[in-house]
């Protein structure tokens, strides 16, 4: 199970890795090996703000539908549009090329409510 220590995470299965004030977000090694393999991602709140813990897309995989939660307050920039030719790169490399938005943060101060690797592990570890 690959959790980089660089990134944040939170308890809905997200990475998040800021650059200033712009979060990448993308959903974790653990989330994408639990759904399967994914063959769509839609993602229908570009240029719109979304508040923490509100959906801001859903991932589509072979036996279910899963909803995608924001993790920092922002205004979601941009999508990663390879995915609508490719969406098995979530499953194939969630950290890298399956990143799924760009998120100009709102508040960075949210960026401390998020978890460290160590406490994501301790979540998927039950």
């Amino acid at each position: 199970m690959n959790i980089p220590a660089e990134l944040k995470y939170t308890k809905d299965h997200e990475w998040v890795k800021v650059e200033g004030d712009v979060a990448i977000i993308g959903i974790t090694d653990f989330a994408q090996s639990e759904l399967g393999d994914i063959v769509y991602v839609d993602v229908d709140t570009l240029d719109e703000t979304v508040e923490t813990e509100e959906v801001f897309g859903s991932v589509e995989a072979v036996k279910t539908v899963s909803d995608l939660f924001m993790p920092l307050t922002g205004e979601i920039i941009e999508f990663n549009e390879k995915l609508e030719d490719e969406p098995e790169l979530v499953n194939s490399d969630p950290y890298g090329e399956g990143w799924m938005i760009k998120v100009k943060i709102s508040d960075n101060a949210q960026v401390d409510g998020l978890l460290d690797a160590d406490a994501y592990k301790e979540i998927i570890a039950g």
